[in-house]
C-alpha cells in the first residue's frame, strides 16, 4: 500500500510538472509572439528618461519642423490638397511607434512614392473631367472642389490597398521579396523618379500651367510643354524660386559644415516659409503667384475606401508597396547596423502596412521613410521611436491651430524645398563611375532602370527594370566559369590549375568545379565544359569502343565460321596443322591483345577517377539529375569512377538526390564525400597510388593530420 501510494504521488507530481512545463512553453511562445508583433511593449517599459528624453525631444521637434514643408510639398506631388500632407505626417507616424523596430527612420511623406501616388490620381481623375462651362462668358472653369475630393478618395483607397498588401506579406513572412530589387536597381529607380519629381515642379517654379501627360514618354511631352509655355513665365515665381534656393542651399551647407558645433541644425525650411508668409503675404493678389490655398483647421473623421477602385489600381498598389518597403528596410538596416540593433524585415513590413492601412482610412496618402528626415533624426540625437511621438504632437499643434497661417505660401517655395531635399537622390549619379570600375553588369542595370523610369511611367519602368535585372542574373548563371582543380603542395587545398602555377594535378584524377549551381539552363554547358576541360570526349570514346567491339565480334564470328568449315572438310589435316602451328584461335587472341594494348579506354586517357565538386550547388532539378546520371554512366563505360563532393553541407541537395531516386546499385551513396581531399585520398587508396606525398607536416598540425586520416580512411556514406 505504501509503495502504491508513493508511486501514485510521484506520478501526480510528474504529470503536474509536465503540465506546468507545457503551460510555460505556451506562455513563452505567446509572449514572444506578442512582443514581436507589438515591439512597443518591449522597449517602452524600459525607456530611460535620463538617457533618452532630451535627445528624443530635440530630435522630435527638428523632425516635426521638417515634416511641415515636406508634407505640404509632397502632398501636391500626390495630387491632393496640402493639408492632407499634414495628416499624412501625423497618423502613420503614431502607428509606426507601436509596430516599428527601427529607432531612427522617420516615417511620413517621400518624394518618389508621392509622385507614384500622383501618377495614379491624375490618371484616374484628370483635370479635363472636371471642366464646366461658365454660363456668363462660355469659358471653361475647373471644378476644383470635386476634383480634389475624388483625388483624395483615390489616394486614400490606393493607400489602404497598399497597406493590405504589405501587412499580408509581413504576416506571410515574405519580406525577402524586396531582395529582388537589387541596390543598383533601387538607386537607379529613385534617381529616375527624382528626375520626374523635378520635371513635375517646373510649372510651379516658372509659374506656368501645363497639360497632364500619362503613360510612356509622358515626361518628354511634359518637358516640351514646359518649354512651349516659357514665354508666359511668371517673374514673381522665378524670383521667389531663386531667393529660396540660395537661402536653402547656403544654410544647409552651413549645417553640414558646422554639424559638430551646432546643437541642432538650423530649421531653414520653416524659416523660409515664415519669411515668405510675413513679407509677401499678398503675392497672389499682386503678382498672380500660385499659393497653397485653403488649409482648414482640425482633424477629419475616418472614411471608408472606395473598394470599386481597387481593380484599376491593384498593379500600382503592389509596385508602390514593394518600392516603399525596399526604401524602408534599406534605411532601417543601415541605421540598425550603424547603431548595433536588429531590424526585423518581416515586422517592418507589418509596421509599414499598418501605417498605410490606418492612414488610408484617415485620408492620408502612401508613407515611407525619407532619407533627409531620417538623417536629421539621427544627427539631432534621436535614440528611440519616441521621436515620432514628439513630432506627431508638433504636427497636431500645426493642424489644430496654426495651419491657416500657411495658406498664402507660394507653391514656388514648396518646389524649392523639394529640389533641395532631392540632393541625396541626385548624389547617386556618382554611382556611374564607381560601377564602371567595379561591376559593369550592375552599371547596365542602373542605367536601364534610370532610362526606363524616365521614359516609361513609374509602374512600367519598375517592371521592365526588374525583368532586366532578373535576365542579367539568368545570363550570368548560364555562363559560369569552370575549373579543373589541382592540389596546393603540402595542403588539402584545391585550386584552379590555370590560375595558380604552384598547383599540381593529381595523377589519374580529374577534379571539376563550376562557379554556380547547375540547373536546366546551364546543364548542357556544364557537360560540354567538363569534356573540354578534361580533354575526354566520352561520346567519341564510347563510339570507338562500340566500333571496336563490333569489329572484334565480327572477326571472331568469321574465324569461328571458317574453323567450322575447315573442320568439316579437312578434319585430319586441320588436326595435324594445329598440332604443328598452334590453334587458329591463337591468332585471334594475339590480335585481341594487340587491340587492347593500343586502344583500351583506360590507356588512351590515362585517368581513373572523376571528382565533381558540387560545393556551389544549392538545389537540384530534374535536368541536373539526368545530367549527373549520364556523367556517371558514360564515364563508367570508359573505365572512370565518378565521385561527388561538397554537397553534404547543403543537406537539401543530398535529400533531393535521394528523393529523386538518384542513388541506386550503379550509383551508390558511397560515391559521396565530404571534401575533395577525402575523395582524392579514397581514389588513390583504391588504385594503389601510395607513393604520392599528400601532406607537409610543417604546414599541417598534428591534430588536423590525425583527424584527416580518420575521416579519409573510408568513403563518407551519407
Amino acid at each position: 500500500v505504501w509503495m502504491v501510494e508513493n508511486i501514485q504521488h510521484i506520478n501526480d507530481k510528474f504529470f503536474t510538472n509536465f503540465k506546468l512545463k507545457q503551460y510555460y512553453i505556451i506562455y513563452t511562445d505567446l509572449k514572444r509572439s506578442v512582443l514581436g508583433f507589438l515591439p512597443v511593449l518591449s522597449w517602452l517599459p524600459r525607456y530611460s528618461l535620463r538617457d533618452n528624453a532630451l535627445g528624443d525631444l530635440t530630435s522630435g521637434i527638428s523632425v516635426g519642423i521638417m515634416h511641415l514643408p515636406m508634407g505640404l510639398a509632397y502632398s501636391l506631388l500626390a495630387g491632393t490638397p496640402p493639408v492632407y500632407g499634414l495628416y499624412t505626417s501625423f497618423y502613420p507616424v503614431l502607428v509606426y511607434i507601436i509596430f516599428g523596430t527601427s529607432k531612427h527612420i522617420s516615417m511620413g511623406t517621400f518624394a518618389v512614392t508621392s509622385l507614384m501616388v500622383g501618377t495614379v490620381t491624375q490618371t484616374l481623375a484628370p483635370n479635363s473631367n472636371y471642366m464646366t462651362l461658365n454660363g456668363t462668358n462660355g469659358t471653361a472653369v475647373l471644378d476644383s472642389t470635386a476634383l480634389y475630393n475624388d483625388r483624395v478618395q483615390i489616394a486614400s483607397s490606393l493607400t489602404v490597398l497598399c497597406g493590405i498588401f504589405q501587412f499580408a506579406m509581413g504576416l506571410l513572412q515574405v519580406g525577402f521579396i524586396a531582395t529582388y530589387l537589387s541596390d543598383p536597381l533601387v538607386r537607379g529607380y529613385t534617381t529616375g523618379a527624382g528626375i520626374q519629381v523635378v520635371l513635375s515642379q517646373l510649372s510651379s517654379t516658372f509659374g506656368i500651367s501645363t497639360s497632364l501627360y500619362t503613360g510612356p514618354l509622358s515626361q518628354v511631352y511634359l518637358l516640351i510643354d514646359v518649354c512651349r509655355h516659357l514665354p508666359m513665365t511668371n517673374i514673381g515665381a522665378v524670383v521667389i524660386t531663386l531667393v529660396s534656393l540660395v537661402v536653402l542651399i547656403t544654410v544647409k551647407e552651413l549645417n553640414t559644415c558646422y554639424a559638430k558645433k551646432l546643437p541642432a541644425p538650423i530649421p531653414i525650411e520653416l524659416i523660409v516659409v515664415s519669411t515668405i508668409i510675413s513679407y509677401y503675404a499678398n503675392l497672389n493678389g499682386l503678382y498672380k503667384v500660385a499659393v497653397v490655398g485653403q488649409i482648414p483647421r482640425g482633424l477629419l473623421a475616418p472614411r471608408n475606401p472606395d473598394i470599386s477602385l481597387w481593380g484599376s489600381v491593384a498593379g500600382s498598389a503592389f509596385a508602390l508597396a514593394i518600392v516603399g518597403y525596399a526604401i524602408s528596410i534599406s534605411l532601417g538596416k543601415t541605421f540598425g547596423l550603424k547603431h548595433g540593433y536588429k531590424v526585423d524585415s518581416n515586422q517592418e513590413l507589418i509596421a509599414l502596412g499598418a501605417c498605410n492601412l490606418v492612414g488610408g482610412f484617415f485620408q492620408c496618402h502612401f508613407v515611407t521613410p525619407a532619407l533627409s528626415r531620417s538623417l536629421l533624426q539621427e544627427t539631432t540625437g534621436g535614440k528611440t521611436q519616441m521621436v515620432g511621438l514628439v513630432s506627431s504632437v508638433f504636427m497636431l499643434i500645426i493642424i489644430l491651430e496654426i495651419g491657416t497661417l500657411f495658406q498664402q505660401l507660394p507653391k514656388a517655395v514648396l518646389a524649392c524645398i523639394v529640389y533641395v531635399n532631392l540632393k541625396g537622390i541626385f548624389v547617386q549619379f556618382w554611382d556611374i563611375p564607381a560601377l564602371w570600375k567595379s561591376n559593369k553588369v550592375d552599371l547596365m542595370v542602373w542605367l536601364v532602370t534610370l532610362v526606363c523610369t524616365i521614359l516609361l511611367n513609374l509602374d512600367m519602368g519598375l517592371a521592365v527594370a526588374v525583368a532586366f535585372s532578373i535576365i542579367t542574373v539568368i545570363v550570368r548563371s548560364q555562363l559560369p566559369n569552370y575549373y579543373i582543380l589541382g592540389r596546393v603542395p603540402g595542403t588539402e587545398i584545391y585550386l584552379d590549375i590555370d590560375a595558380y602555377e604552384e598547383v599540381k594535378e593529381i595523377p589519374g584524377v580529374i577534379i571539376f568545379r563550376s562557379s554556380t549551381t547547375m540547373y536546366y539552363t546551364n546543364a548542357e554547358l556544364y557537360l560540354d565544359a567538363l569534356q573540354k576541360k578534361s580533354g575526354i570526349d566520352t561520346g567519341k570514346l564510347i563510339t570507338q569502343k562500340k566500333k571496336r567491339e563490333a569489329e572484334e565480334k565480327r572477326q571472331a564470328k568469321t574465324e569461328e565460321n571458317k574453323a567450322k568449315k575447315e573442320s568439316l572438310t579437312q578434319v585430319n589435316w586441320a588436326f595435324e596443322k594445329s598440332s604443328e602451328a598452334g590453334f587458329p584461335g591463337d591468332d585471334l587472341k594475339t590480335q585481341k591483345s594487340s587491340t587492347n594494348g593500343d586502344g583500351e579506354m583506360g590507356s588512351s586517357h590515362n585517368k581513373h577517377t572523376l571528382i565533381l565538386d558540387l560545393s556551389t550547388a544549392s538545389f537540384v532539378d530534374t535536368v541536373t539529375l539526368k545530367t549527373l546520371r549520364n556523367i556517371f554512366k558514360d564515364f563508367k563505360e570508359i573505365g572512370i569512377a565518378t565521385y561527388l563532393t561538397g554537397c553534404q553541407g547543403e543537406f537539401c541537395v543530398v535529400e533531393q538526390l535521394s528523393i529523386a531516386g538518384f542513388f541506386c546499385e550503379s550509383i551508390p551513396k558511397s560515391c559521396l564525400f565530404a571534401t575533395v581531399h577525402d575523395a582524392v585520398l579514397h581514389s588513390l587508396r583504391v588504385h594503389g597510388d601510395k607513393d604520392i606525398i599528400l601532406y607537409d607536416y610543417a604546414l599541417v598540425s598534428g591534430t588536423f593530420w590525425n583527424l584527416s586520416l580518420r575521416i579519409c580512411s573510408f568513403p563518407i556514406n551519407i
